[in-house]
């Protein structure tokens, strides 16, 4: 059941790729995160944004710069508290989101279409379902790589990419023998020993 719906999940996000190209072209995917959830919590705060999000708060506040500079985001001093700033969406941001969601509606409009009335119905049934089981489950945290048995104290090693790699023991070289003939050592010259005797 679960790679099935992964399998729609990956149609389904097509579709809103594809209307989000058309329709968002002015910002990256990252950005359209950040102004779909000020939109849900308007007045969020930066810390509370990065956390929703699960990133750096330092990578938020970046993202955040750029859409106030592009018109899609107004700061302003909390109200609460002076020192935190709220974050609130422009006009503009409003109408891109709107005309976002009419994309995309219009694009899944096409290819209900072409679903049965008992195949549609289904889908509005389960997909309800599925939407209040979600809101039950706890957000997930960072990814865990299982600990790897062989690794020192249990950690599997990374690559420079940062996926994990199996413990591989350090191999023992072979034995390499030298090929290169010994060089006899170097004699200096000696006068000949004389035999005559005395007279």
């Amino acid at each position: 059941m679960a790679a099935a719906l992964d399998d729609a999940v990956a149609a389904l996000l097509s579709v809103w790729e594809e209307a989000r190209e058309r329709t968002t072209n002015r910002l990256s995917t990252a950005q359209l995160r950040v102004v779909m959830v000020v939109e849900q919590h308007d007045g969020i705060n930066l810390r509370r944004l990065a956390t929703t999000l699960g990133m750096l708060l330092s990578s938020a506040s970046r993202l955040c710069d750029r859409l106030v500079a592009a018109g899609m985001l107004e700061r302003e001093p909390g109200r609460s508290d002076r020192r935190e700033i709220s974050l609130h969406l422009t006009p503009e941001a409003a109408r891109l989101l709107a005309g976002l969601r009419a994309d995309r509606q219009a694009r899944l409009a096409e290819v209900i279409a072409g679903m049965s009335p008992a195949g549609r119905e289904a889908l509005r049934r389960g997909l309800g379902d599925f939407r209040e089981a979600a809101r039950r489950v706890p957000p997930a945290g960072p990814p865990r790589f299982p600990p790897d048995p062989g690794g020192p104290g249990g950690e599997p090693y990374r690559s420079q990419a940062g996926a994990p790699e199996p413990y591989r023991p350090p191999v023992a070289l072979p034995e390499q023998r030298s090929t290169v003939a010994p060089v006899e050592p170097r004699r200096t010259h000696e006068p000949p020993t004389s035999t005559a005797r005395p007279a």
